[in-house]
């Protein structure tokens, strides 16, 4: 592959059947590798990872160090057994991981597709496929490269596909071939093809393809629903023939194939803080004992050169002092354990565990379960302060009725008694009979009689009204037999406004490329479709201009109704008002509308129009711009027909949900497309607006100065109420507002409240509130809140959503979570966690993130303290051995604290420690806030644990120290050996740190006990077998050696329980009172 070439690619040519013109543009061939090592590559790749960890690479620091005989007073192995052991482990996990990612390749490489070669199909491996071939691809196959459908054994070359590996949607989307290719059925003319095709270079935009076909003489422009795309699966089709346009590394699924942005906690990043003091702190230490060692030799140590004489390397006590420091430093290095940060990481993958494995959050309707996608997040599950989240299909199910409409001035959907009065519609109202229309779907409700008889009398607006409703979409008809319709509808949306129109006589029977045909009121009507004018977030409406039999053509358009009344014809304007109110009730009852209307287009008028359409459609470069002037010049003047609202329930448990996670002191603001009023209408039934709020501040300017001016009104009233000065700091003014704000903001506002000038005090005000809720806002607006909130707040961000649209707020926010509803699986792929409905979500904060940041901020704080424990029992130990480095403990017993005496108690701990239950969690929210404010793990209690393990190791080392010197052994003789000092200080050590963990742990399992009393055996047994000349025994044979443990345990460990009891009676927490 010639990279030069590729990365200068403006535009790729591609001619089909012709392997010799497309290999000098050294296009790759259909070979993917995602496996980052192969047999020779593996260990120095691998080690060149891991030793960018800083902390690898300083235990290799401190083990080059131990080779250093004059510096090293501990044998290599104490460092280079747990150094391996973490390497080892990480190696082997990498090594299974990229030996599956493998496999899958050499999977895939191998599958079989048929190619036309030489004027016959022949059997090639996809990794054979080359641009410009041909191929065949027969039903349920996957599509092998990225391909432009030639033709299929459909009519008109339609064909269906699933997109689950690419975009994880399972509805069947529809691909069509140009007319002039959809021929194309026998190999004869296969092989005759000599299209040429010049389109965009490779990409990563799956919704997207911009290219043109050259072929005899003429161009065909080349959009995405041309298009196969590898990894789609051919559904309901017989078999396709398609021409390789991108292949292998290249194909689109493959380009996205890219890692996403790492993401790390909060704990991860004050750990590193804190590992950078724990290493001043060493040097600090070092250099006391080093000075110490330099004075003691000046003074005392040359008393003792005539038996222990200087190395002649060794000229003074400076410098005995300067190699007594590296020595310092290897011995004291255990303060920060290699064992921490594989241990944190065995915690996060079992906490992640425990999210999958929870039947409470388990869908049984959609067989669900929660999942976590990613294992590095989980204690920040229990910080998070803001929520910022769609509407549509997240806080509502996104199953779309058909509710209402307004055709030309009149409102349908609506039941009334004989006094003329509303009536409440229930499951016991009485439907509408449709049995006029043997083709209507007998799932379909509606209740209002009125609609069905205009209908029946042929109104003209209700016909016109339905009419655009049949022929204005993307949707599908498939028809499995006589009446039996099935619409293959790109949205919920679609779906439901094209049934409403089955309902009500205007039938979707069948579509191909040029031709719509429906059957109205029972007659068959087949309609030209000369263009369809796409919906995007841009232009917000879809449009279709099509000819009717009788020749006259119209478009069709329906949208936001904003957009469409902003394009209006002048004649529209008295309809237009009345209509706007019933868009208001319509929206303030929680209900999407959409406006319609049409246009009837002069013939002369549309032929220059169409050649301006075509030429543009044809250009390579701007295509999308030009076309969008083409639309914005033919969509003017338009006549207004109606509005239709379709109604999106809320799911199970959203309010209920939402309530208890406001109790829980997080911030909810709901981020929507929707209009102004739908979005409070939903807010009100969610609880997020309440009436009993203060104000509800609404946000609608539309310049810069009056967002501002808004944005300051509302700030001076909240602090006018709340009787505090507005130039105090915006956090400090938070705590004392006691009264309910709420902050409602469209999105041109917030496109002006989002500039550098102004998104300060949008913030300061959103702050102020209780809820936020920004409507009619755009995917990137989404994404510019939740950046805008962690720039300047520190906060953990949680975003939730369910659709494509939600994928940029959830990839910005600190922690993503994906929704799998009805828009396919695009937020879930993105996500970092993932479940079936809103209201698992309070189960993931309250209990598992609650539960997960109290376990690792425990683990911590006990993990330090044993760690300081353990290791300035030297730096005590040093002040009597002359500042030499000598090591108290055995050099066994350094080796296997962290790693085998004390690793399994802790982590127990760290797993299953829990100090309420699940249910107290979700019944006291108010649990939740020590993580928000993080209180449980920060540099204060970082100190408190390190100031704890060394008052413990002084206890450690003095009480024995002292108590070997007025004591005797049973023989009369002293304690004058240092092994019998270093057993008993290990063994108090051991016992120690085992009653603190006993004592730290609110939750008791068998594995907890299992652990800890088999810690304890183990340090017994390896202290009998490796301790083969009889120290440890002779030493613990003593009865006043066991009383000497058990005094040091006691005076170690009651002063913690002291502690401990009177902050409970005196300072309770919150969990200590439930």
């Amino acid at each position: 592959m010639n990279d030069k070439y590729l990365r200068l690619e403006k535009e790729r040519r591609v001619r089909a059947n012709a392997r010799d013109y497309t290999d000098k543009f050294c296009y790759t061939d259909n070979r993917i590798k995602t496996s980052k090592y192969n047999v020779f590559t593996f260990l120095p790749i691998n080690l060149f990872e891991q030793f960018q960890r800083v902390a690898n690479a300083y235990f290799v620091v401190l083990l080059i160090l131990q080779l250093i005989p004059k510096i090293s007073s501990l044998s290599w192995f104490t460092t280079i057994v747990p150094l391996v052991l973490v390497l080892v482990i990480t190696a082997v996990k990498d090594a299974t991981d990229d030996y599956f990612r493998y496999k899958s390749d050499q999977q895939v490489n191998n599958r079989q597709s048929q190619v036309l070669i030489r004027g016959s199909l022949q059997t090639e491996k996809w990794m054979n496929v080359c641009v410009g071939d041909i191929i065949k691809i027969e039903k349920n196959q996957f599509v092998a490269a990225d391909i432009l459908l030639l033709c299929s054994s459909e009519p008109h070359g339609l064909c269906y596909i699933q997109t689950a590996e690419l975009d994880g949607e399972t509805n069947l989307k529809v691909r069509q071939a140009l007319t002039v290719t959809s021929g194309l059925e026998d190999i004869t003319k296969l092989v005759q093809f000599d299209g040429e095709v010049i389109c965009e270079p490779p990409n990563n935009k799956l919704d997207k393809f911009t290219g043109t076909l050259f072929w005899e003489d003429n161009k065909y422009p080349l959009d995405n629903d041309k298009i196969l795309l590898r990894g789609c699966v051919l559904r309901n089709t017989e078999w396709c023939f398609g021409m390789v346009i991108f292949a292998g590394l290249q194909t689109k699924l493959m380009q996205n194939c890219g890692r996403t942005k790492f993401k790390r906690t909060s704990i991860d990043k004050l750990m590193n803080t804190l590992v950078l003091w724990i290493f001043a702190f060493l040097i600090c230490i070092g250099v006391i004992l080093a000075i110490g060692n330099t004075i003691w030799e000046s003074h005392s140590g040359r008393n003792f050169q005539v038996f222990l004489a200087w190395d002649e390397s060794q000229s003074s006590a400076v410098f005995s002092g300067f190699l007594n420091f590296w020595s310092y430093i290897i011995i004291l290095n255990t303060v920060v354990p290699i064992s921490l940060y594989v241990s944190v990481e065995v915690l996060r993958l079992g906490h992640s565990y425990f999210i999958n494995w929870d039947l409470r959050m388990y869908s049984s309707p959609t067989d669900r379960a929660a999942e976590a996608r990613t294992t590095t997040l989980t204690e920040e599950l229990g910080q998070v302060e803001f929520i910022f989240s769609d509407k549509t299909g997240t806080l509502t199910q996104n199953i779309m009725v058909f509710s209402k409409c307004s055709i030309n001035g009149q409102t349908y959907g609506d039941v009334y008694d004989e006094f003329n009065q509303k009536v409440e519609i229930t499951e016991k109202t009485t439907c509408v009979d449709f049995s006029f229309n043997p083709l209507c779907d007998r799932r379909f409700k509606f209740y209002d009689g009125s609609l069905v008889e205009a209908i029946k009398l042929q109104d003209p607006s209700v016909q016109e009204f339905f009419r655009l409703l049949a022929l204005c979409h993307t949707v599908m008809p498939e028809e499995k037999s006589e009446g039996d319709l099935v619409f293959q509808a790109q949205s919920p949306d679609e779906g439901a406004l094209v049934t409403a129109a089955r309902n009500f006589g205007f039938v979707l029977r069948a579509r191909t490329p040029e031709t719509i045909t429906l059957c109205e009121m029972g007659e068959a009507v087949t309609y030209q479709l000369l263009a369809i004018l796409d919906f995007n977030n841009v232009r917000k409406r879809m449009s279709v201009i099509v000819r009717f039999p009788q020749g006259q053509i119209k478009l069709y358009s329906k949208g936001a109704d904003t957009i469409i009344f902003d394009r209006l014809d002048p004649s529209s304007l008295d309809l237009m008002c009345t209509t706007s109110e019933h868009l208001s009730t319509f929206a303030g009852e929680g209900l999407r509308t959409l406006a319609l209307a049409y246009k009837d287009l002069d013939e002369d008028c549309f032929r220059v129009w169409m050649k301006k359409l075509l030429f543009a459609s044809t250009e390579m470069e701007n295509r999308e711009e030009q076309l969008g002037v083409l639309y914005e010049e033919i969509e003017q003047g338009l006549k207004l027909l109606g509005a239709t609202a379709i109604e999106d329930k809320l799911q199970e448990g959203v309010p209920e949900t939402i309530a208890c996670l406001n109790l829980s002191d997080i911030k909810i603001w709901v981020l929507t497309g929707d209009k102004l009023e739908t979005a409070m209408n939903i807010g009100y039934s969610c609880n997020l607006l309440r009436d009993d709020m203060r104000e509800v501040f609404v946000i609608s300017g539309h310049t810069l100065v009056e967002v501002q001016q808004q944005l300051r009104s509302a700030k001076e009233h909240i602090l006018r109420l709340s009787r505090v000065s507005s130039a105090g700091d915006v956090e400090k003014i938070e705590e004392t507002i006691i009264a309910e704000y709420a902050l409602v903001i469209n999105g041109d506002s917030l496109a002006h409240a989002l500039e550098p000038q102004l998104e300060l005090s949008l913030l300061d005000v959103a702050c102020l509130c209780k809820t936020v809720v920004c409507c009619r806002v755009t995917p990137m607006q989404k994404a510019q809140v939740v950046e805008l909130v962690k720039r300047h707040k520190r906060a953990v961000t949680l975003a939730i959503g369910d659709g494509a649209n939600d994928v940029s707020m959830i990839k910005a926010a600190h922690i993503g979570v994906g929704v799998s509803g009805q828009e396919g699986m695009q937020a879930v792929l993105a996500s970092d966690y993932s479940f079936a409905q809103f209201h698992h979500l309070r189960r993931l904060l309250l209990v598992h993130g609650r539960w997960s940041y109290f376990r690792m901020c425990h683990f911590l704080c006990y993990f330090f303290y044993k760690n300081f424990a353990f290791t300035l029992v030297h730096f005590w130990y040093g002040f009597f051995c002359g500042f030499s480095a000598q090591t108290l403990y055995d050099q066994w017993f350094i080796t296997l604290f962290n790693i085998v005496f004390t690793s399994l108690p802790v982590i127990a701990m760290g797993l299953f420690n829990q100090d309420v239950s699940d249910k107290n969690s979700l019944r006291y929210p108010s649990l939740y806030k020590p993580g928000q404010e993080n209180l449980l793990f920060n540099k204060r209690q970082f100190f408190l644990c390190t100031l704890q393990g060394t008052a413990t190791s002084f206890l450690l080392f003095f009480v024995p120290y002292g108590a070997f010197l007025l004591i005797t052994r049973d023989d009369g003789s002293h304690f004058s050996d240092q092994q019998a000092l270093a057993v008993t200080i290990a063994t108090s050590l051991i016992v120690v740190v085992n009653v603190q963990i006993g004592l730290d742990t609110h939750y008791w399992t068998v594995i907890n006990h299992l652990f800890i009393w088999g810690s304890l055996a183990i340090y017994f047994a390896v202290l009998f077998t490796l301790q083969s000349d009889g120290t440890a025994r002779n030493s613990l044979s003593e009865k006043s050696v066991w009383l000497v443990i058990l005094l040091t345990i006691v005076v170690c460990v009651v002063p913690s329980l002291a502690v401990r009891f009177l902050m409970v009676e005196l300072f309770p927490t919150l969990s200590d009172k439930v």
